[in-house]
């Protein structure tokens, strides 16, 4: 689950990449081996997803706060 997404993705990217991980893990198709091999891809998809979640929520609340929009770092999240 530490595998680090480039930031290239974007949160619909990454919304993709894990409902094609879940048909792939519902096809039952794979291998055990393979499908906890996806498993841990999409659980490091959904932290990733959680983390742009979190930026996006914060930045409603400064623009409901003052009207006005505050840049955010990658860091403060």
């Amino acid at each position: 689950m530490n595998e680090e997404y480039n930031s290239d993705l974007t949160f619909e990217q990454a919304i993709r990449q894990l409902e094609e991980t879940v048909k792939g893990l519902e096809s039952g198709e794979l291998g055990l081996s393979e499908s906890i091999e996806r498993y841990k891809q999409a659980m490091s998809l959904v932290q990733f997803c959680r983390k742009e979640l979190e930026r996006a929520q914060l930045q409603i609340e400064q623009l409901s706060d003052d009207g006005s929009t505050i840049p955010i770092e990658e860091d403060e999240v």
